[in-house]
Parts: structure tokens; C-alpha cells; sequence
């Protein structure tokens, strides 16, 4: 099946926020952002502003009629800065007006006084002051302080990784409108439509089902707009509900990129133990978490960190600990992996470090230590159905290893000019929210007498093709034609409670209970076909809107017997839950079983890089990929290419930059650079492991949103290998983004050893 959205995408009909028809009198927000990282704030001035012709209001801390708070998890997260800035970018206040040209001028207008305080952009910094958001946390198995003696080698370092700016084509955004009984409506670019109606509750100090938001989809969200697009849209709820008025407010690139929070950065040291036959008999890790000034959804990041230390292999004794640093940054949030990928870069990092020290190949390693069934996380969970050998093992036999080495060698000893380098990537990603409760969600079908067919769910459309999978899963369960079927938008009203589209499980909670939903009314009406062909319920099937009595082709299809239903009054509407069974996690103790199942794979990363320039270009991806039984093979390729570019990106070019006044200096385009279709991989392979899939995710086709930017990490790992294949004085250090400066000195010089 094709992705329902595609058309509508490319001749450009499809409905992002800002293409919303704007009803007469709406008026346009614009933020005023703090011109410092830390500091108290003496005056502001808005008069002059506030006296521009078409400027309707400027709205403060202290206009907010119920809390100035929008912190989710731990309420530290003031909406406006009130007498203090926590970081450049803070909203300090809202201007109104009757068209963006007006507020913008306006903005320029304002003027405020500030007494600076120190600032502190370093993690390491912050965990030393003793600025914390949450107390450490420690993930253990076994006892590594008793068997590091025992261990024939035993390495230590350092790994870092910076942040990345999410850089969705559509930015942050909202517009609302009163409506009657004190209530707002809200359309709003978000990835958690509950949140953003709890936020605004609380902002304006009223219940929740005042406050209705409806998504329609997102252009692109990629963890960037689960937490913080509740900031923008309960400024403009305040603004709606103060004034009265529709009030609309789309984030211009530079805003956006300057006041909002990144992918976390790391600032992490290791210490690897192996026995003489390469095993990892030990492995400790200290993760120094860049949270910025609040904690978002840091913690969550934090704890994921922790569930993923050890990527793909099992270790026996185990101790990471992470620190949830706060910082004079925006407060950095969600991004895809979900801070899984900078525990993975770590102990990628310390096999290779290993694996240069003895003399050996990194994949000899980490092939030995792979999962298998049976073996223990750190967090207590015991692998089930591993694929982590049968991924290697395929990728193996497949693409060659020892063959593409070879040709890399030989490639080495004849290039003056050019050096390649290659590194294989294994992963194992967890699919469920680590916070069990936020695991359910709920579905509402309704079957019109005419036969067609609406479905409300609680997931976000983002680009994930999760619309696409919605329809299918209705038009299987009932086995009709999916033109049959429309997926509204989300809305809180229709579907409450939800939980955000994050954490690769959307498609699995929101199927799921659709699922359900349809399977219940599909259960009614085999019951009233069963009467009208005077059979058994269980004898009644529809097979592509035929009714079947025990096989058997009837008179009756899917719109004579809907229509029948209606008038015997038979319900057709259902609303479906699901709560994901079987996990559970034990914070005090540190032990469960978080995850609903884990998604594995294997790519071979070939890179080129350029000996006199420090470039390089990424010859070829070659994975394995652990699809289950796929659903849709087309958005799922898809997403591994798209996931395995956003990994490669953040692990070469991506570089954030403040300086150490806590200003953004990466703060557009033209100092931000993404990979563009010249970045990407020339060749990209992908093959689906051959699997029955997963009971526990939809239609056993496995999540696979966030696993393949995993991938991407190899290719941190094959460009150093070829640097060092061009270097033998190259000392090796794992600082993430390897930007091409960074290749250049590793190529001409000894760099300082980590």
C-alpha cells in the first residue's frame, strides 16, 4: 500500500499548521527572547513597542492568569522569565499584534536592563557545582570492582558528543481561538497533543477539557516538538484566551533555532575490561548529561542512556552512572534515539580503543560479546527472541566482511591522495516508553451506514508513515478497501489521554488499540450476519467485503450487512485501549522488564576521505535490518534511510556551537550544515532479516522509527579508521561531530589522547 499522504504532499494540498485558513481578526504573536544566558533582570521596557500603530498587547509573567509554569516532569520551567534568565533565547514576553511585519518591528523596540551572573555551558562544570537537576542514577549487574584484576586487558577514556538542532522543515507553531464557555481550540505542531492541553490548563489556571488541541500532521518532528512545543502553544492559548481573539504564532527558522532545546550533549569516561580471548568481562561508564536550564524531558534521556550503555552486547559486570547537569542553555529535550545513541557511541568507543591497543579488528570484539538468548541487561530484563548473532551473521555472509577489508587494504596501500576506511555497526534498541505507564493508548472507529469507515487514534502523523499503518490496520481487520477508510486528525477531544508519538511505539500502542477497536465491532456484525444467513458466528468471515459462511461465498458484502446492522439498531462504533502487557520497571531498584521487545541489526560502513582536504564521502551502507514481518516495506525503507542520514549527520557535520556566554553562533543555515543529497551514502543495501516478527508489536511488524540512527554511528568509526590508516601517529579520541577540521588534524599531526 502507498502512503496515503505522498500526493498530497507533493502538489502541496496536504495541511501543516500554517496553512490553516486564518478566520477574520486573528491576530500574530512574535516572542521577545533573552539577550543573555544568566542574569536578573533589573528593567524592562515595552513602552515604546507597545505604542507601534497595530500593536494589540504585550503580554509578561505578569499577564499569566493561572501558573507561569510548563515544566512536565519536574515544575522548573518557567513559560516567561519573571526577575531571571536561565538561558539565551528565555522567553521574556509576548507581543500581539495585527500582522508579523508589526510585531517584529515592535520587537525591536523593546529594551531591558540586566545584571549579568555567571554562566555555565560545561556539564562537567555544573556536576562539580553540584548543579543537578536529579540525583544520579546507576544502572549495575555483577561487580566490576572485583574482576578488573582478572581482566588480561583494561583500557580507559574519554567520549564526547554534541548536541543536533532538529531542523523540521516546519517550525515550532500554534494558532488558537476562544470558544464558548471559557474554552480554547488549538491547532498546534506537536508530537504530544495531552501535553500541550495539560500545559495550557495549568498556564491558564482552568480544566482540562477547557482546552482542545487538534493536530492534523507535523512537518517533521523527530523528538523536537514532544515536550517543547507546549511553550509556544500556551503562549498563544494566553494570548487567545486574554484577548478574546484568534491569535496565531509560526516560529520563524532563526527564533526557532535559537530558543529551543537540542539533542543532548555527553561528556562521558569509560573503562573497558577483556579476557585474553577478546570477552568483556567489565565495563564501567560516567555519563555527564548536558541537560541545559530545565529538565524537559532530560531524566527520560538520561534513564534511556542508561538502558542502552551496552548496545548489542552482554557484559557480566556492569556499573554506569549518569549525571542530569544543569547548564545556562535552552533546556535540551527528545531527539531521536532519545539519548540511546550517545550510550551506544561510548562503548563503541571504548571496543575501539581496545581494539587498537591490541592490535585487532573492532568487529572481532564485538562480534565475540553479542547478546544471546538468555543473557541479562544491566536493567534486569532477560533477551528474548535475540536477533543479535543471526544479524551479524546475515549481514556477514551477505556483504563479506573479510572481502570488504581486503579491498580496502588493498585500496590503502596504492591511493596517495585518498585513504578509505571501514567499521561495522551493530544495534540493539528497546521499543517501548521507559516509563511504563505512558505505554497505552486508545482508538475510535466508527462504521457509517454507508459502509465507509472513520478512525480516530492518539498518534501524530510526523512523516513516519504512521496515517498509512493506521489505514491498513483498519482495512485488514475488516478486510475492505482501504479507500473506505479516513483517518482523522488528533484531537483531544476524540481521543483523550494520550501519550506523545515518541519512543518508536506509536504505531504499536495506537494499532494496537485500533485493532481492538475494530475487532469489536467486526465481532458484532458477524454476529447479525450469522442471523440473517442462519449460521454460527464462528462461521461467518469477510474476505475483501465478501461475506463467507464456512468458506463459502453468500449474497451478502460489507454494505448490505453494515446497512442491515444499522437498522437493527447493532452498534457500530467502538472505542479500542491497549495497555502493552508484561513490562514493568522498579526505579528504586533499578531492575524490570522495560521493553516491550528489542529491534536488532547490522551495517558495514565504507567511507573515503580526502588526505589533503580532511573530506570525505560515505561510499556505502550495507545493512541487515530486524524488520519483524513487515507491514508496509516502502515507509519502513524509508525510515532506515532517513534514520541512518540523521545518524550520520549528527556523528560528522552536525556541530552546535554556543560560546561561553552561553549565545547560539551555529544559529542558521549558513553556520548549521546538514547532510544534503551530496552527504549521503552512495550506495545504501538494505535486507530485512528473515523473522516471524514480534507478538507485542503491530501485526508483528517491529517499530522502526529510531533504531536505523544507530547506524549512523559506524560511520564515526570508518572515517577514523581510515585516519588512522593514513596517520599511524594518530592518536585516537572520540569527540563527535568528526567535522572535516577535525580529520584534517587527526591526518597532519599526533592529537592530544583521550
Amino acid at each position: 500500500m502507498k502512503n496515503i499522504d505522498s500526493n498530497g504532499h507533493v502538489t502541496g494540498r496536504s495541511i501543516y499548521l500554517d496553512d490553516i485558513p486564518v478566520q477574520q481578526g486573528t491576530l500574530f504573536a512574535l516572542p521577545y527572547d533573552a539577550p543573555s544566558a544568566h542574569a536578573h533582570i533589573k528593567k524592562l521596557d515595552v513602552s515604546k513597542a507597545a505604542a507601534v500603530p497595530g500593536v494589540v498587547r504585550i503580554l509578561t509573567y505578569a499577564d499569566v492568569t493561572g501558573e507561569n509554569q510548563i515544566g512536565g516532569i519536574i515544575p522548573d520551567e518557567p513559560l516567561f522569565a519573571g526577575k531571571e534568565i536561565h538561558f539565551w533565547g528565555m522567553p521574556v514576553a509576548l507581543i500581539i499584534a495585527t500582522s508579523e511585519d508589526i510585531a517584529i518591528q515592535a520587537r525591536k523596540l523593546i529594551t531591558i536592563e540586566l545584571e549579568e551572573l555567571p554562566v555555565i555551558t560545561d556539564p562537567r562544570e555544573a556536576r562539580a557545582k553540584g548543579e543537578l537537576i536529579i540525583p544520579p542514577r546507576t544502572f549495575r549487574l555483577g561487580d566490576p570492582g572485583k574482576v578488573w584484576t582478572e581482566c588480561a586487558h583494561v583500557f580507559e577514556g574519554r567520549a564526547d558528543t554534541n548536541g543536533q538542532e532538529h531542523l523540521y522543515i516546519e517550525t515550532q507553531g500554534a494558532y488558537a481561538y476562544p470558544t464558548e464557555h471559557g474554552s480554547i481550540r488549538i491547532s498546534s505542531s506537536t508530537q504530544g497533543p495531552t501535553a500541550v492541553q495539560r500545559t495550557i490548563a495549568r498556564v491558564l489556571g482552568v480544566a482540562m477539557h477547557k482546552v482542545e488541541v487538534d493536530v492534523t500532521r507535523l512537518g517533521g518532528g523527530f523528538g523536537g516538538k514532544e515536550d517543547q512545543a507546549s511553550a509556544w502553544a500556551a503562549l498563544v492559548a494566553l494570548a487567545a484566551y486574554v484577548l478574546k481573539k484568534p491569535v496565531k504564532l509560526a516560529m520563524h527558522r532563526m527564533d526557532d533555532m535559537r530558543m529551543t532545546g537540542k539533542r543532548h550533549p555527553y561528556s562521558s569516561d569509560f573503562k573497558i575490561g577483556l579476557s585474553k580471548d577478546l570477552k568483556i568481562l567489565a565495563y564501567e561508564a560516567t555519563f555527564h548529561q548536558n541537560a541545559g536550564a530545565a529538565a524537559d524531558l532530560s531524566p527520560a534521556v538520561m534513564e534511556r542512556t542508561l538502558f542502552h550503555a551496552t548496545n548489542s552486547y552482554f557484559v557480566p559486570n556492569v556499573e554506569v552512572t549518569a549525571y542530569c547537569c544543569r547548564t545556562h542553555l535552552p533546556p535540551n529535550t527528545a531527539f531521536r534515539g532519545f539519548g540511546g545513541p550517545q550510550g551506544m557511541f561510548v562503548i563503541e568507543s571504548a571496543i575501539a580503543k581496545a581494539a587498537q591497543a591490541l592490535g585487532v579488528l573492532p568487529r572481532e570484539i564485538q562480534q565475540r560479546n553479542l547478546l544471546k538468548e538468555g543473557s541479562t541487561f544491566s536493567y534486569g530484563q532477560i533477551a528474548d527472541r535475540v536477533l543479535a548473532d543471526q544479524a551479524w551473521e546475515h549481514a556477514d555472509k551477505s556483504f563479506k566482511f573479510d572481502a570488504l577489508q581486503k579491498e580496502v587494504d588493498a585500496f590503502n596501500t596504492k591511493s596517495t591522495s585518498h585513504v578509505k576506511g571501514m567499521a561495522i555497526m551493530p544495534i540493539c534498541f528497546g521499543i517501548s516508553f521507559t516509563n511504563t505507564p505512558m505505554n497505552h493508548a486508545r482508538a475510535l472507529v466508527h462504521v457509517y451506514q454507508d459502509g465507509s469507515v472513520g478512525v480516530s487514534t492518539g498518534g501524530v502523523e510526523m512523516g513516519q508513515g504512521l496515517n498509512t499503518k493506521m489505514v491498513q490496520v483498519a482495512a485488514e481487520v475488516f478486510s475492505i478497501d482501504p479507500s473506505r477508510v479516513k483517518l482523522e486528525s488528533t484531537n483531544t477531544t476524540r481521543v483523550a489521554n494520550t501519550s506523545p508519538s515518541a519512543a518508536s511505539a506509536t504505531a504499536d500502542l495506537n494499532g494496537k488499540a485500533l485493532e481492538i477497536g475494530c475487532t469489536a465491532i467486526l465481532e458484532r456484525i458477524k454476529e447479525k450476519a450469522s442471523r440473517m444467513l442462519n449460521a454460527k458466528p464462528e462461521a461467518i468471515t469477510i474476505v475483501n467485503e465478501q461475506v463467507l459462511n464456512n468458506g463459502k461465498v453468500t449474497d451478502l458484502d460489507w454494505k448490505k450487512l453494515i446497512h442491515a446492522c444499522h437498522w437493527d439498531r447493532v452498534n457500530l462504533s467502538e472505542s479500542g485501549h491497549y495497555a502493552t502487557p508484561e513490562i514493568h520497571f522498579d526505579k528504586t531498584k533499578e531492575k524490570g522488564h522495560p521493553f516491550a521487545y528489542h529491534v536488532y541489526g547490522t551495517a558495514a560502513v565504507l567511507v573515503t576521505v580526502d588526505r589533503l582536504r580532511g573530506t570525505y564521502v560515505v561510499d556505502a551502507v550495507k545493512l541487515v535490518h530486524d524488520f519483524g514481518k513487515r507491514m508496509n516495506t516502502a515507509v519502513d525503507i524509508g525510515q532506515i534511510e532517513g534514520g541512518l542520514v540523521q545518524g550520520l549527520g549528527w556523528m560528522t557535520m552536525e556541530e552546535i556551537v554556543y560560546n561561553d556566554k552561553g549565545k547560539l553562533l551555529s544559529n542558521a543555515l549558513s553556520t548549521y550544515k546538514v547532510p544534503d543529497i551530496h552527504s549521503v551514502p552512495k550506495e545504501i543495501t538494505i535486507e530485512a532479516l528473515p523473522t516471524d516478527g514480534h507478538p507485542l508489536a503491530i501485526r508483528r511488524s517491529k517499530a522502526v522509527g529510531e533504531p536505523p540512527l544507530m547506524y549512523g554511528i559506524g560511520v564515526y568509526f570508518a572515517i577514523q579508521n581510515a585516519v588512522k590508516a593514513a596517520n599511524p601517529n594518530y592518536a585516537l579520541r572520540f569527540d563527535a561531530p568528526f567535522t572535516p577540521e577535525k580529520v584534517l588534524m587527526g591526518l597532519y599531526g599526533q592529537m592530544e589522547r583521550r
